[in-house]
């Protein structure tokens, strides 16, 4: 293949520019994703948009409340340029800098507590089998 960009067909620039709308900009990792997948296999790229889309623009939560959950989301998986835009996205749909930092706040617990609860509950296990239990 050339090194020419192809353009995009309209569905998919139809979603690359739904990225613009949330973000303010096409963010580094999905413009890549577009240029490289787009090229390689648009349909699966097609694919991932259509389902990114329906989980983005749900019927449920309005733009603020999704991005706040994904920033949280992103927060647990240690995903800081992907926290970042969606704070970002979050600020741009209305989020205070209290609901962020609340979002914070709930992925701080979560973090904690997971650990504690495995290890609570796998040592419990433990001991009951040391014991005789089940």
């Amino acid at each position: 293949m050339s090194d020419k960009k192809k353009e995009l067909d309209p569905e998919l620039q139809k979603f690359s520019d739904s990225y613009v709308e949330m973000f303010g900009h096409l963010p580094p990792l999905p413009s890549g994703r577009f240029a490289f997948s787009g090229e390689m296999n648009p349909e699966f790229l097609r694919d991932a948009e259509r389902l990114r889309g329906k989980a983005f623009y749900n019927k449920t939560f309005d733009m603020k409340t999704t991005q706040l959950i994904l920033f949280g989301m992103l927060l647990v998986e240690h995903n800081q340029i992907a926290a970042q835009a969606h704070a970002s996205a979050a600020r741009r749909a209305g989020a205070t800098w209290e609901e962020l930092h609340t979002v914070v706040e709930l992925a701080t617990a979560t973090g904690a507590l997971g650990p504690f609860n495995q290890g609570s509950a796998l040592l419990n296990g433990m001991r009951d089998k040391e014991q005789g239990g089940s």
